[in-house]
């Protein structure tokens, strides 16, 4: 915000409890336990949160290129739209593909950003 950023791009959170690892800041258990939960559409929900309220677009990142890339990035759009965010960077994970793959991942991502039934959890 203070460097007037259009979005803010982070990779899919995979687990919860920063501040009690860092041992940083006052914290309460009820955080980590009543609060909040492990579902991934929560934590990229509180993504979401930390960008001032979603006033920052969230852009999760594709991750690294592997086997099943196509599922993947479908599964990670999925979760980034119905937490609030605003889309997927797919980098690697199209372009390290036969043009045909990495034409595919991209549909895959649109088709999910315009689907209807993909809404707010």
């Amino acid at each position: 915000m203070t460097i007037e950023a259009d979005i803010i791009k982070q990779k899919l959170p995979i687990n919860n409890g920063g501040f009690k690892a860092l041992k940083f800041g006052k914290t309460d258990e009820k955080m980590y336990t009543q609060l909040c939960s492990d579902h991934p559409i929560d934590l990229t929900r509180y993504q979401v949160i930390n960008n001032y309220m979603g006033k920052i677009g969230l852009i999760n990142s594709g991750g690294p290129s592997g086997k099943d890339d196509l599922a993947e990035v479908a599964r990670t759009a999925v979760i980034n739209k119905r937490a609030g965010g605003v889309g997927l960077i797919s980098g690697r994970k199209s372009f390290q593909k036969p043009m045909k793959d990495g034409v595919k991942i991209f549909h895959t991502i649109q088709d999910v950003y315009l689907c209807k039934e993909i809404s707010l959890a």
